[in-house]
């Protein structure tokens, strides 16, 4: 397996370039929550027919009502995910892709195996409807191992206990994803905010550094 270069500890920040923008408006309830049940069920379905490649769909939105995101926003983040899971693109390349959006910023994490597949990938997430800012953070080289993989989910579940329990931050407030030691935290919070939950997330063992994307709250 071909490792990655050491990363420092201290938490950076990226921002989209826009600015601070309020989640987009809510759709009917009863809509939203078909369409979300459709989103997330398609994803399971995906897991049991694609065993050879490794797509990996995060952070469904299990408890809405305390999400700063309107439920149309949610709808439109797990859309989105599951439009680039299911891309050709990603199904024919030895791809391990891990995608994330919050509020219609994407995250891309994983491996891919030429730089040209990673921009690839990276221009389908910018010219998918309702995405306003892409994080492609995709490397090039091969797949991560299963012990790998497991390690990043174990750091995450270590997170976002210590967010719940020391800076009392709901599970869904906050979308937490790690690849390869290194957490990318999104959300809709103030920078004070932020700032405290990043913290909480670089002192957590196991984890080589910590990326903000958070978005300012509007007003």
């Amino acid at each position: 397996m071909t490792g990655h270069r050491p990363c420092p500890t201290a938490a950076s920040e990226r921002l989209p370039a826009d600015g601070p923008v309020p989640p987009r408006g809510a759709r009917s309830s009863v809509a939203a929550a078909a369409a979300l049940a459709a989103a997330v069920g398609a994803t399971v379905v995906l897991a049991g027919c694609v065993p050879a490649v490794a797509v990996v769909g995060i952070g469904t939105s299990a408890v809405m009502a305390s999400d700063p995101r309107s439920m149309g926003a949610q709808i439109d983040d797990e859309t989105i995910e599951l439009k680039l899971q299911t891309n050709p693109v990603v199904l024919r390349e030895n791809v391990h892709l891990n995608v994330a959006s919050y509020n219609g910023v994407v995250l891309l994490v994983g491996q891919a195996p030429t730089a040209a597949v990673r921009d690839e990938i990276g221009a389908l997430a910018k010219a998918t409807d309702r995405v306003r800012a892409v994080h492609n953070e995709l490397t090039v080289g091969p797949n991560t191992e299963y012990g790998v993989r497991s390690n990043d989910a174990f750091i995450t579940s270590k997170v976002k206990t210590r967010l719940l329990d020391e800076g009392k931050v709901a599970p869904n407030r906050v979308k937490v994803v790690t690849e390869n030691s290194v957490v990318y935290l999104m959300g809709i919070v103030p920078r004070d905010e932020g700032d405290r939950i990043a913290k909480i997330a670089a002192t957590t063992s196991g984890v080589a550094r910590v990326v903000k994307l958070f978005e300012a709250p509007a007003g």
